[in-house]
């Protein structure tokens, strides 16, 4: 139920209970007809009906201030509120996990982020380009990247071990701050796991209550983590990897989009026939990910394609970050059950002071 006014739209969360509304003439009635307490006396010729308007505004004062104060009641009941029509809170926007490669390679510093200027590392590029994607703001070829403050973003960093380094948050800043301190793994923790990275971001989207379920991975290598290699202390009990296609099998089960970002780049000229084969494998099965899970594959080397990867991942997963649905409301059900508390309080008052006297 709607009522409009110069305040705005008055609504009722719960209309329903108006139907109780009649109620309130009831109580006014039942109050005004109920007998009152009496004195035997020897002659009552001088206790006529007292005339005049005072004796009559005593009369009636305290069953209209009774039945208003449950009419109160029954609004408070109904839950009338307002919306505030100039301030709309955000949207529920996507669950998004962002698994991000860290293994040494991702240390090197050849990705141009813009012209005429030193190249900087593979990772600190693809942190740039995340808080662009999230936070919004001008990129450095002067397109400008909207926010999507409403999505709630978690990080899986992975080299031979994927690790939650953020859960799922809207608090973007937090997530930023995690990503900043990541630095490219190597010595026992060298290699790119790829299939149980996925897996570990699909866990943590499984948990997410968002309709829409997204995950970006971003790498520069290709899968080369075998059984043999993570049967150690830090996954007890596992006897072997997931392969990319595997994890994303379970990824589309659950419908989770997957969009992979490839940064690896070409193989280097001269390199051995068995590193461009691998190469070119790896590629592959990331776009066969991206595939099998309705998302897609991007390759991007520099600064301006990778972020080009995530101004078309920013329109395919596009979200409306204001809506009405989600407008503040402010709330009226107190203010009409603390009136009928005074009341009831003033009517009971009354009844044993002024009104005693005046009736």
């Amino acid at each position: 139920m709607h009522l409009e006014g110069m305040a705005g739209e008055l609504s009722f969360e719960n209309p329903e209970f108006l139907w109780l509304a009649p109620l309130a003439l009831f109580v006014a009635w039942w109050w005004g007809r109920r007998s009152r307490p009496a004195l035997r006396f020897s002659d009552v010729s001088r206790f006529g009906p007292r005339p005049g308007r005072r004796a009559t505004a005593a009369r009636r004062g305290s069953p209209a201030l009774r039945g208003l104060a449950c009419l109160l009641l029954v609004v408070a009941c109904a839950g009338p509120r307002r919306p505030d029509l100039v301030t709309q809170l955000p949207a529920k926007g996507i669950a998004l996990v962002v698994a991000l490669d860290v293994s040494g390679s991702m240390g090197a510093e050849d990705v141009v982020w813009t012209p005429n200027t030193p190249p900087v590392s593979r990772l600190e590029a693809a942190r740039r380009a995340l808080k662009l994607f999230l936070a919004g703001g001008a990129a450095p070829d002067g397109t400008a990247f909207d926010p999507r403050p409403g999505d709630a973003v978690g990080l899986v960093a992975f080299a031979a071990v994927p690790e939650t380094v953020c859960p799922a948050t809207l608090n973007h800043s937090v997530l930023f701050k995690v990503a900043d301190a990541l630095q490219p793994k190597g010595g026992a923790d060298a290699g790119t796991n790829i299939g149980d990275s996925l897996a570990e971001a699909v866990i943590r989207l499984d948990a997410a209550d968002q309709k829409s379920r997204v995950l970006i991975l971003l790498s520069d290598g290709e899968h080369n983590i075998l059984k043999e290699d993570v049967r150690d202390a830090q996954r007890p009990g596992i006897d072997r990897t997931l392969k990319p296609r595997e994890a994303a099998q379970l990824a589309a089960n659950l419908g989770v989009r997957v969009y992979t970002i490839d940064a690896g780049g070409d193989p280097p000229l001269g390199a051995p026939p068995d590193a461009v084969a691998q190469r070119f494998a790896g590629r592959k099965a990331l776009k066969d990910v991206a595939e099998m899970t309705g998302g897609k594959s991007f390759q991007a080397t520099s600064g301006a394609e990778l972020l080009a990867a995530y101004r078309e991942i920013s329109l395919l997963e596009k979200t409306d970050d204001r809506a009405p649905i989600y407008r503040r409301y402010f709330d009226y059900y107190a203010w009409c059950a603390g009136a009928a508390l005074v009341l009831l309080l003033s009517a009971h008052a009354l009844d044993r002071t002024a009104w005693r006297t005046m009736t």
